[in-house]
């Protein structure tokens, strides 16, 4: 059975989720259920769920939400379309949009209004690729694939490119590649954040050295889900649980150093039961393995007194 656990670090919240989740707990305490969100407010079940017990209310569609209400903006920012309707319909509106997925939404409307056309380097369907569409949709295609370059009609604009925040820096790298081969004069901004870097780079060293890597995280978190990716890249056995329910215990079979982390919207609290089991199993070495130390944080948006 395992005896050794390495924890990666960085690993869990970062600054654009604790600005998020601090925004949506401050509204709950100081306003009467229920308190609207557009979208998740991050992507972690167990935060998600959390929320609900407490009188929030999660929508995908403004026509949800009743004139007047309380709306927060989930992490991930929304179109200025939703932003439009909701004024339109009284609604008081917060944004815990992540300052560098706003960051994103002002380079592509910047480019748009500049005379480019843009690729927007991201997963179709995410809530961050919809908001950053919004901004220029008529200007901006997805590509999420190198495959995808391809495929792209010929342009007489010029490029330019920009990204979704939370993707594998290494298929990234590989999409912009492409897009390069082709345009070579295209502007790119690689906007993958820090936190996704440093988060990447710390399953990955760890994964080099574990038998088994967990990544703690929800499936619709693509933070989460890359992570899994990058720890199995390394030819390491890594599953992605939401919590110690999702986990297991065959896996450990044979294994004598466990590698564990968690996405960028997970709380420490969904760690410490596995630790805690890992412990009851025979670990007696627990190693962090710091690879970046973070001191971001983010100002709180306007409308949270």
């Amino acid at each position: 059975m395992p005896h050794t656990l390495l924890l990666a670090e960085p690993r869990g919240f970062c600054a654009g989720v604790v600005r998020a989740i601090d925004v949506l707990d401050a509204v709950l305490d100081r306003e009467p259920p229920p308190v609207y969100a557009f979208h998740e407010i991050v992507h972690n079940r167990h935060v998600v769920d959390s929320f609900r017990a407490r009188g929030a209310v999660f929508v995908d569609a403004l026509d949800a939400v009743p004139d007047g209400a309380r709306i927060v903006f989930s992490a991930h920012g929304v179109a200025p379309a939703v932003v439009a309707e909701a004024r339109a319909r009284g609604l008081r509106i917060i944004d815990a949009t992540c300052p560098l997925v706003t960051k994103v939404h002002l380079e592509t409307r910047k480019a748009a209004r500049d005379g480019f056309d843009i690729l927007l380097v991201g997963h179709h369907g995410h809530d961050e690729v919809t908001g950053t569409l919004g901004e220029a949709p008529e200007r901006t295609t997805i590509v999420d694939t190198a495959a995808d370059v391809a495929t792209l009609a010929p342009r007489e604009r010029p490029v330019f490119v920009v990204t979704q925040t939370t993707l594998s820096v290494e298929d990234t790298a590989g999409v912009i590649d492409a897009i390069r081969a082709r345009h070579p004069a295209a502007e790119v901004r690689n906007d993958i954040c820090y936190a996704t870097t440093n988060r990447q780079l710390a399953v990955r060293t760890i994964a080099q050295r574990a038998d088994l890597v967990l990544v703690v995280g929800s499936a619709n978190s693509s933070n989460s889900v890359r992570l899994r990716e990058v720890a199995a890249s390394t030819g390491t056995p890594a599953y992605r649980v939401d919590g110690i329910a999702d986990i297991d215990p065959a896996w450990y079979a044979g294994v004598d150093t466990v590698g564990l982390t968690a996405g960028a919207s997970v709380p420490d609290e969904l760690l410490d039961p596995i630790i805690a089991d890992l412990r009851a199993r025979g670990v007696t070495r627990i190693e962090p393995v710091v690879v970046a130390t973070e001191t971001v944080t983010f100002q709180p948006p306007d409308g949270l007194e």
